[in-house]
C-alpha cells in the first residue's frame, strides 16, 4: 500500500557520493581539526578567526560539487506528494535545494546562511566572513557567525520535525551514521506512531535493529531505485 505521509531524515552519507567531505568518517573533517576549536560556541569566542576560515573553505567547496541520484529522486519524491513528504536533512550543504526539493528542514543550519550574535537576524550568504564583516540589518561588526548549529546547541526545527513524526505511516533513514542525537532518536518515534521505517544507507548503522526495512548499498543506488517502487505503488 502507498504510504500517506512520509518523513525522510539523511545525513552526510547522501552528499558523500557528491564529493562533499563527511565529519565522522575515518579520513572525515573531525580527523583534521578538533571539533571543539571550530565548531562550538567557546571556539568562536577563543579564535572567530580560524572558525571563519573554516567555514569559508566549507562554503567555498560547494561550488565545486553537484547533487546526485539521489538527491534527484527525492526531489521527484517530493514532487509527487508535496506537503506530506517532510524532507529533514542533518546536512549543511544546499545539494537538496540545488537537486530540486522545495521545503527542506536543515536541522543543523546552513552553510550559505548567516546569523548575527548581536541583533538575531538571519541572511543568505554566499561569500567570504570574517570579523570585520557587518551584520547587514544593525550593522555592527565582529558579530556575524555561519547559521550552523554547533555541538552545545539546540537542533533547529524541533518542533515542526517532531510533529511530523508522529503524523508519518513512512520514515526513511538515508546516508546517516544512527549516532548522532537527537536525529537517532526519530526511528523510534516514528516506529511509536505506527510508521513502517526503512534503513537507506550504505552498511548497517548503529541504530540497524531498530528499523522495519533495511537497504544497504549506494546512495545513488538504492534510494532512485526506492523512490521509483514507491512512485509504481
Amino acid at each position: 500500500m502507498r504510504p500517506e505521509r512520509i518523513v525522510i531524515l539523511t545525513g552526510a552519507g547522501i552528499s558523500a557520493e557528491s564529493g562533499v567531505d563527511t565529519f565522522r568518517d575515518k579520513d572525515g573533517i573531525w580527523s583534521k581539526y578538533d571539533y571543539r576549536d571550530v565548531a562550538t560556541p567557546e571556539g568562536f569566542d577563543a579564535d572567530p578567526e580560524l572558525v571563519h576560515d573554516f567555514y569559508n573553505a566549507r562554503r567555498a567547496g560547494l561550488a565545486k560539487v553537484k547533487p546526485n541520484a539521489a538527491h534527484k529522486a527525492l526531489a521527484r519524491l517530493e514532487e509527487a506528494y508535496g506537503e506530506r513528504l517532510v524532507l529533514v536533512t542533518q546536512n549543511i550543504d544546499d545539494l537538496h535545494e540545488r537537486g530540486g526539493s522545495r521545503n527542506v528542514i536543515h536541522m543543523h543550519g546552513e552553510l550559505k546562511r548567516a546569523l548575527c550574535s548581536h541583533c538575531g537576524q538571519r541572511h543568505d550568504w554566499e561569500g567570504d566572513m570574517s570579523t570585520a564583516t557587518p551584520c547587514p540589518s544593525c550593522h555592527l561588526k565582529g558579530s556575524m557567525r555561519p547559521d550552523v548549529v554547533w555541538f552545545g546547541e539546540m537542533p533547529y526545527h524541533m518542533e515542526r520535525i517532531y510533529d511530523a513524526l508522529r503524523d508519518c505511516d513512512l520514515f526513511l533513514s538515508i546516508g546517516t551514521s544512527g549516532n548522532v542525537y537527537p536525529a537517532a532518536q526519530f526511528v523510534q518515534e516514528a516506529a511509536r506512531a505506527g510508521a513502517h521505517t526503512v534503513e537507506l544507507n550504505l552498511e548497517p548503522s548503529q541504530s540497524m535493529r531498530q528499523f522495519g526495512e533495511l537497504i544497504h548499498g549506494p546512495a545513488t543506488k538504492v534510494v532512485p531505485r526506492y523512490v521509483d517502487g514507491l512512485l509504481r505503488r
